[in-house]
């Protein structure tokens, strides 16, 4: 496994707080680094580039004098920019976050490509999204420094793979960092990442229900309220494959039966006029399933934290064989 020695050691735990569109505001990016995880802030949330260096400016103030209060450790800031930028749009972006000491630069959707090859010019880290082996193929080939593999049971932007074949079939062909992502909300499946072959796990639903996000409280109550039952896979929306809510279908006036067969390009004139997915239509990953309150983000990255440490220290069964064995015999 790998993860670069600057990652390390500002990480109390082996975790990222997801780059999540309209949820990871600069507040809840704030307390994820202050609680000692590495979290994205995504470029989208912001309508230009001047309000989104304005607010990353703000956020490493925020978190440098926290530090500078406290002598927490702080997790590495990141940032989610989208691969349609051309070469100056992207030299400007990543201008601002080296200023701003942002070590890692998250890609989603698109060819990642030339943003790896932009990225690596600058001298930074690039992690990007894969949804199947496929993808991350691609993005190795590119040159991405690690795969954020999402498999089965992901919210916002979900594969199909079970990671229980997911990570181990890229771990046999990456040497660089790979996280896992979705469906994780707990410090135990942390845990299981790294079993895998993981070095970092994703965590996204489970941030969303957190006093800091930046959703509506109705989106927040209906990830408590709700089970994987109420959750609809399907690429019909917004043209990637996502598990969304059916009470915030319900509520928006959509039904998926009537919908058209997805194109596999961003459209939104088959929806009811005004309504965008994400922003009036919510998603969520099957760790909706573990969701029962919402707390803030320090309290859960605690118990979070708490429950990796008992999960790393649960014995095997062959160590509880040997046990029981060492018991017999005396």
């Amino acid at each position: 496994m790998t993860l670069a020695p600057e990652f390390r050691r500002n990480l109390l735990l082996p975790a990222i707080c997801a780059p999540m569109f309209l949820a990871s505001t600069p507040t809840l990016v704030g307390a994820a680094c202050k609680a000692g995880i590495m979290a994205g802030l995504p470029r989208g949330n912001f309508r230009s580039f001047e309000e989104f260096a304005a607010a990353l400016t703000a956020l490493r103030a925020d978190l440098d004098a926290h530090r500078a209060a406290t002598g927490a450790t702080i997790g590495p800031l990141g940032v989610n920019l989208p691969t349609a930028m051309d070469a100056a749009e992207t030299r400007q972006h990543l201008d601002i976050c080296r200023a701003n000491g942002v070590e890692l630069i998250i890609s989603a959707t698109g060819n990642p490509t030339e943003l790896i090859r932009r990225v690596h010019d600058f001298g930074s880290r690039i992690f990007c999204d894969a949804i199947s082996m496929r993808f991350a193929e691609k993005a190795i080939a590119a040159g991405a420094d690690g795969i954020v593999a999402i498999g089965a049971g992901g919210g916002g932007h979900s594969g199909a793979v079970s990671h229980l074949a997911l990570i181990p079939r890229l771990r046999a062909i990456f040497g660089g960092t790979i996280v896992m992502a979705g469906c994780i909300g707990t410090g135990a499946a942390i845990r299981a990442a790294e079993i895998l072959g993981a070095d970092l796990a994703y965590l996204g639903t489970r941030f969303i229900a957190t006093q800091e996000s930046g959703v509506p409280q109705a989106y927040k109550d209906m990830l408590v309220s709700g089970t994987a039952t109420d959750l609809a896979y399907t690429p019909a929306l917004g043209g990637v494959a996502c598990n969304w809510l059916l009470e915030s279908l319900r509520q928006n006036g959509i039904d998926l039966a009537t919908l058209p067969k997805p194109s596999g390009k961003m459209r939104y004139d088959h929806l009811p006029e005004g309504v965008r997915p994400w922003r009036d239509v919510w998603s969520a990953g099957q760790g909706i399933e573990l969701i029962s309150d919402i707390p803030t983000v320090a309290d859960l990255v605690h118990r979070l934290r708490r429950d990796y440490v008992a999960a790393c220290e649960l014995p095997s069964m062959a160590a509880t064989a040997r046990l029981v064995e060492q018991a017999r015999d005396a």
